[in-house]
């Protein structure tokens, strides 16, 4: 498990930026709070659209059920967790209402950096303490700010040479819930968090 080594290629054939096996420990033990894009990176960033039987449109995502566990066991540990769009979608909502994820955020015209501030100004955070999961264009503005960048498997090439660690996963494909647990086991924190999730879950 870590992330993409020296030498390899991003999937648009453009070396991507050498990133680390393991996340710094110290930069791990800061982060408070965690902010997902969506389409790309707890999707595939396919959108399927029709219409239902009455003509209205239809709009729907795959999302990784896997990330869903990730999210969670982030939670537990006391990191923050929220999803910041570009774009707006019921799909989205949806998934964030069945995360339990209070601060879920779309904005039309992907202008994301006011959206953090905010969410980091109510809750008394600094840019170290932030740590970021994108995988496109819209996601630079903030990545280039937080105290751990990173970028999905198949991210494009700017955000991966912005990154300070990339997952093997692609966006959609459980590249949240790898980020998690090396997240939560470089804090040493991972171990507990499954034995407890388990222990809920138990007849003994």
């Amino acid at each position: 498990m870590g992330g993409k080594i020296a030498g390899g290629k991003a999937p648009d054939g453009n070396a991507g930026r050498a990133t680390s096996e393991r996340i710094p420990e110290e930069v791990a033990r800061d982060v408070k709070l965690v902010i997902l894009d969506v389409d790309g990176v707890l999707t595939d960033a396919g959108v399927y659209i029709g219409t239902d039987g009455v003509g209205e449109v239809v709009e729907l995502k795959r999302f990784d059920i896997q990330d869903g566990l990730g999210i969670h066991l982030l939670r537990a540990a006391g990191i923050e967790v929220a999803l910041v769009s570009g774009r707006v979608s019921r799909a989205t909502e949806a998934r964030a209402r069945e995360l339990g994820l209070e601060e879920c955020h779309q904005e039309a015209g992907a202008r994301k950096l006011p959206v953090v501030r905010e969410i980091m100004g109510r809750m008394e955070l600094d840019w170290p303490q932030v740590a970021m999961l994108g995988d496109d264009l819209p996601d630079l503005p903030v990545l280039r700010k937080v105290g751990l960048p990173v970028a999905v498997g198949n991210a494009v090439r700017e955000v991966r040479q912005v990154a300070t660690w990339t997952t093997r996963r692609e966006g959609g494909r459980g590249a949240v819930r790898e980020f998690a647990r090396v997240l939560l086991e470089t804090r040493g924190e991972w171990d507990d968090l499954v034995e407890a999730y388990c222990a809920a879950r138990s007849d003994d």
